[in-house]
């Protein structure tokens, strides 16, 4: 009966993933696809995947500045975190990935599954109409005036 018991209660995490910024929608959506069959295939439950959008990422990562954001919530055991690790790392598109563990012992009867979402993201630097920036530019310093010349002349 404690078998049954502890079978039943999964472990609560979040799997955020960077992905390159050129990819195309129909491309994350078949990692995200993967990922799903790995979740479903382990014994765990996908609650909801979330897709934040292209950002900006605070250094260069694989030698982009930007990067696609994509948050995945779900429920499973350490193992099924492991095997989602496992092929995240496999995959080339994918550039960084951070799993955290939110609650232990969730009953997954009390999680219901959501609806995937898509955010828009960062709005493009270089999006049309935008008015364009001029690089800074420090102020001229004043040109010394030499007192010399200026100076009465003794006798």
């Amino acid at each position: 009966m404690a078998e049954t018991t502890a079978a039943q209660r999964l472990r609560e995490y979040e799997t955020i993933f960077l992905v390159k910024p050129d990819l195309t929608d129909d491309n994350v959506d078949r990692l995200k696809e993967r990922v799903r069959g790995i979740v479903n295939r382990e014994g765990g439950k996908l609650i909801r995947f979330t897709v934040w959008g292209k950002k900006k990422t605070l250094y260069p990562v694989a030698k982009q500045p930007r990067a696609i954001y994509v948050h995945t919530h779900f429920l499973g055991d350490s193992k099924l975190v492991a095997e989602v690790e496992r092929n995240l790392r496999n995959i080339d598109e994918v550039t960084r990935y951070l799993s955290v563990k939110l609650a232990d012992e969730v009953d997954p009867e009390s999680r219901p599954v959501l609806e995937d979402v898509k955010m828009a993201g960062d709005v493009e630097e270089t999006r049309p109409g935008a008015p364009e920036r001029e690089p800074f530019r420090a102020e001229p310093a004043e040109e010394a005036v030499d007192t010399e010349e200026e100076a009465p002349e003794e006798a």
